[in-house]
């Protein structure tokens, strides 16, 4: 089988804006649902700035030393904001007053699907559950809600919590909704990545009545959703 490399980061713990419930559980819930597939997770919870830098960069490294036909996914879950049209996703020790000093404070999330693209691997999976109300409602600079659309290079499916622009929910249970319905469809054996992600939306849908509807970016021609050790995906 192919390698299976994952990242899983669930920030929650925020020190100077406000913390969050579920992602921790949905970053566990989603490691060990990887694991069960095949795939090799680091992760990363409650991470600070220097723990997802580093945690990205042996991400990076680690596709491209597995060669072309590895399989990797990154998943985040947390806080996540759009500012001058670019996407950050938040460690737990962000803190600042003008959006000018978001990519000093935070991980631009293109970084991550650069990373991947370097290895020139097969397929890439990026997945954000971060599109929460805007932490800094008093910091100048912040006039977009959710997260913006990303662009990515073939091979790559990018999948949202919800559509650009709009809010994610945190969810009343121990799971957000988007996260809860990913994790039980990527396991159904014999479906297409594609298909898999239908499922999600119109769960997530019927869990929020209607306030939360995703959307994908997909430069994936096929790809069967890997359901089994050692089975290609």
């Amino acid at each position: 089988a192919e390698p299976r490399i994952a990242l899983v980061i669930g920030n929650g713990a925020y020190e100077a804006v406000s913390p969050l419930t579920n992602p921790l559980r949905d970053a566990e819930l989603m490691a060990r649902t990887l694991e069960g597939l095949g795939f090799e997770v680091t992760l990363a919870g409650d991470a600070d700035l220097a723990e997802m830098q580093a945690a990205i960069s042996a991400f990076g490294r680690s596709l491209r030393e597995a060669g072309e036909e590895a399989t990797g996914l990154f998943y985040y879950a947390g806080h996540g904001v759009q500012s001058f049209g670019r996407n950050y996703i938040l460690p737990v020790d962000a803190s600042l007053t003008d959006a000018a000093d978001l990519s000093l404070v935070a991980v631009e999330a293109e970084a991550v699907l650069r990373q991947m693209a370097s290895a020139r691997n097969r397929t890439n999976i990026f997945i954000l559950d971060a599109c929460r109300n805007n932490p800094f409602p008093d910091s100048v600079g912040f006039g977009e809600t959710g997260l913006a659309e990303m662009d990515a290079s073939a091979g790559t499916y990018i999948a949202y919590a919800t559509s650009p622009g709009r809010v994610a929910l945190d969810g009343a249970g121990d799971n957000s909704p988007f996260t809860t319905a990913l994790a039980r469809e990527i396991a159904v054996p014999g479906q297409t990545i594609e298909a898999a992600f239908k499922n999600v939306r119109v769960a997530v849908m019927e869990e929020t009545g209607g306030q939360q509807t995703r959307r994908d970016t997909s430069h994936v021609t096929m790809l069967v959703v890997v359901t089994e050790a050692g089975r290609r995906a």
